[in-house]
């Protein structure tokens, strides 16, 4: 495996990916920095990989009603499981919220 699971992008876990799994890093990372906890969260390993496969997580918690649209917009488009629907690097240079 490669990459620390918190991090790791769904199509790294299939073996078949390109830079764009370093943005769905980026989108953990920008979600970890806004409300202080990762996207997908759980007591092992296992469970947190079991998590980033499925792609499923939500804006839950007080901190996201302060959070702009703009910005979880951004989240959004970065961790998006469907890597043909992702954010490339360029459109998300030219985000709103950037």
């Amino acid at each position: 495996m490669y990459g620390t699971p918190y991090y790791i992008a769904p199509e790294v876990l299939s073996g078949s990916y390109d830079e764009k799994c370093d943005l769905w890093s980026i989108g953990v990372i920008l979600y970890i920095m806004l409300c202080g906890r990762p996207p997908f969260n759980a007591r092992t390993e296992d469970a947190i990989i079991k998590k980033v496969k499925r792609g499923v997580w939500e804006f839950q918690g007080e901190i996201w009603s302060s959070i702009s649209n703009e910005a979880k917009d951004l989240i959004t488009q970065l961790l998006q499981p469907d890597v043909k629907r992702r954010i490339n690097a360029v459109d998300a240079i030219k985000h709103p919220w950037i």
